[in-house]
């Protein structure tokens, strides 16, 4: 159950982090959320619960390691 749970706050977090940290204009929240989602698994899975500016900064801390996707939708936003 705690894990589910855990599921769940994660891909909320994710989605609220593409649509209001990165400020999406011209992508949908899925897609900004589906780009980046494997990468903040991946490198920034600790800093989940510290907030999204926090995960935000981990992902250009990981700049260098980002998939294409996730780097694009950094880019056009100003990051």
């Amino acid at each position: 159950m705690l894990k589910v749970c855990f599921v769940f706050l994660s891909a909320l977090l994710l989605a609220f982090l593409a649509a209001q940290v990165l400020a999406i204009p011209n992508v949908s929240a899925q897609q900004g959320h589906d780009a980046c989602a494997r990468d903040v698994s991946r490198f920034c899975r600790a800093k989940m619960n510290d907030g999204d500016s926090v995960v935000l900064e981990c992902l250009k801390q990981h700049r260098t390691r980002l998939s294409k996707a996730c780097d694009k939708v950094l880019t056009d936003n100003g990051q």
